[in-house]
């Protein structure tokens, strides 16, 4: 017998990670789309730690995912382990003060309203480093290192705290040219609506709230990505359901106007999202951007 024998291994931390978020999600895809990886990587680490363990902890089928008995009880423990593993992480990066931001933003955030103000943000902070981050979704604090988040939210995801900046008002725009062409909202039967596919519900809010049959979005155009809505606004292809926020300074130099007063809240705020103990470099620019005006003025 060995003095000193080979001692049992765990299995790796990537396998059980795999396993957590597609468990979490019940999906190989969405656990993929958190952790970066492809479903493939997801599912072969799943397998591997199937493997270790002896028993399945999926049940697959050509409708997706569903948890084993096994899969299931396990599930709340490795959850509350990340989510300390992820708390602990947080305390390194308080810890250790670093002069880069990682800010996470709606993509239509990010190049619309946030990065205008980066130039006055870094001559009021020289020694910060804003890093951004264009996402979908808000990301999830106690998971992922980031230090703050700036997306049009109706509350706080978990595990976070909001600063509003400005209510979401919303209300069509065009280019001064087509805009002649339009002195009801009855008229905008006529014109191609521009909408993006992330706000798919923004024409028939406004609909509803002026008391207007209009006409079907689908005869219009879709963009995955409002700033190319807003470009093509610009260049007269449209009517564009614009975003306060996000269309302000387009208003302000004249390239689109508002042809109608009516403006509808959507219920969402613009806001930035922080932990719920945020670094002291993400506090300065919190302050920063909460002491600006959340609209530029018009000329």
């Amino acid at each position: 017998m060995a003095v000193n024998p080979p001692r049992p291994r765990m299995p790796p931390l990537n396998a059980l990670r795999a396993f957590e978020a597609a468990a979490r999600h019940e999906s190989f895809a969405k656990a993929a789309d958190e952790l970066g990886v492809t479903p493939a990587a997801v599912s072969h680490q799943v397998k591997a730690l199937e493997a270790w363990l002896g028993s399945p902890l999926f049940v697959r089928h050509a409708q997706g995912l569903h948890l084993t008995e096994a899969g299931r009880s396990a599930l709340p423990s490795f959850s509350t382990a990340f989510d300390a593993l992820g708390l602990a992480v947080q305390e390194l990066r308080i810890s250790a003060p670093r002069p880069q931001v990682s800010i996470a933003a709606l993509p239509s955030i990010a190049q619309l309203w946030l990065a205008p103000r980066l130039p006055a943000l870094r001559s009021a902070h020289p020694a910060l480093r804003p890093s951004i981050h264009a996402l979908e979704e808000p990301p999830d604090f106690r998971r992922e290192p980031f230090d703050l988040a700036i997306f049009f939210t109706r509350h706080a995801p978990p595990g976070s705290r909001a600063f509003k900046l400005c209510d979401d008002i919303i209300f069509p725009v065009c280019a001064p040219a087509l805009a002649r062409q339009l002195k009801t909202p009855a008229d905008l039967a006529s014109q191609p609506l521009l909408w993006d596919t992330t706000w798919t519900s923004d024409w028939s809010l406004w609909f509803e709230a002026t008391d207007v049959k209009g006409p079907p979005i689908e005869t219009g155009s879709e963009f995955s990505l409002y700033s190319m809505a807003l470009q093509a606004a610009v260049d007269g292809a449209g009517v564009l359901m614009g975003h306060e926020a996000l269309v302000s300074r387009a208003l302000a130099a004249g390239l689109l106007v508002a042809p109608f007063p009516r403006r509808v809240p959507s219920g969402l705020s613009l806001s930035i999202l922080a932990p719920d103990r945020p670094p002291a470099h993400a506090v300065e620019i919190v302050d920063w951007l909460l002491a600006q005006p959340p609209l530029p003025s018009s000329p």
